[in-house]
């Protein structure tokens, strides 16, 4: 059974960091690229960043590139997404899923899990 869980949201002002981290079980995490996505209020889910399986890639949307930084450690199956000079409009409910490389920035494979809840104030 597949298992996403993220976690490290919260509240903070603009300017400020917030670091997520998606632990992940029940499929092969280290054949696979993580992807990080969020939903603001009233929008449609939209990527945010992702990481190839050996770290070797990592791809952003290009409201976030120079502030957030996506990694991961195969040996905890977990992915990260430390987000720096948060933005009011950074504000959403965050994800993470997995897929092949090309197919990424348009979809999860897996159920998606709970989200973790970013606020940033201004």
């Amino acid at each position: 059974q597949v298992q996403l869980v993220e976690s490290g949201g919260g509240l903070v002002q603009a300017g400020g960091s917030l670091r997520l981290s998606c632990l992940a079980s029940g499929f092969p995490f280290k054949s696979y690229t993580m992807g990080w996505y969020r939903r603001a209020p009233t929008k449609e889910r939209e990527f945010v960043a992702a990481v190839y399986w050996d770290s070797g890639f990592t791809l952003y949307e290009d409201s976030v590139k120079g502030r957030f930084t996506v990694s991961r450690d195969n040996d905890k199956n977990t992915t990260y997404l430390q987000m720096n000079n948060l933005k009011p409009e950074d504000t959403a409910v965050y994800y993470c899923n997995a897929d092949d490389w090309g197919r990424i920035q348009w979809r999860g494979r897996f159920p998606w899990g709970q989200g973790t809840q970013v606020t940033v104030s201004s």
